[in-house]
């Protein structure tokens, strides 16, 4: 490489000590808090965290269904793994799968009866451990600026 291609290549950025030690803290947050709330899902519901997600978003949606392909994108994951997590919930009763009649191409998942009960049964608890583990522990202040970052930083991943 000749003196001015050198010139050319712009140094990598690093981070200072400062961002360096928020960078891992948060790192430490982004893999423990979801396996904290797994946990507990897994104890007192025999759900996993992505099912109790899948559940819930579920229940929010008019007449409890969903294009499988929204539900991915809400749930944050890929559609065959979520083909493949909605075939064990319909296996224990949680919901079912149908074409879309608006377009038979697409399916629906559908939450059932047994479903809702099973997500209202579980979210108490799962409702008290993120209010032990986030909420509580954090001042208004600290929450709308969690907002805020939170929004900040998915906003920039959305754009890319």
């Amino acid at each position: 490489m000749s003196a001015r291609e050198q010139s050319d290549v712009a140094e990598p950025r690093w981070l200072t000590d400062d961002q360096l030690a928020v960078w891992r803290g948060f790192m430490r947050l982004v893999q423990r808090l979801p396996a904290a709330l797994e946990s507990q899902l897994q104890q007192d519901s025999a759900l996993s965290f992505i099912e109790y997600h899948v559940l819930a978003h579920l229940s929010e949606q008019p007449d409890r269904r969903i294009r499988m392909s929204a539900l991915a994108d809400l749930a944050n994951t890929e559609l065959s793994r979520l083909s493949h997590m909605v075939g064990r919930l319909e296996k224990r009763g949680f919901l079912h799968r149908e074409p879309d009649p608006a377009n038979g191409r697409y399916t629906l998942a559908v939450l059932t009866d047994a479903g809702q009960a099973h997500l209202e049964k579980a979210a108490p608890a799962h409702v008290a451990r993120v209010l032990d583990l986030v909420v509580d522990g954090l001042s208004p202040d600290d929450l709308r600026a969690l907002r805020r970052i939170s929004d900040t930083v998915l906003a920039r991943i959305d754009r890319r």
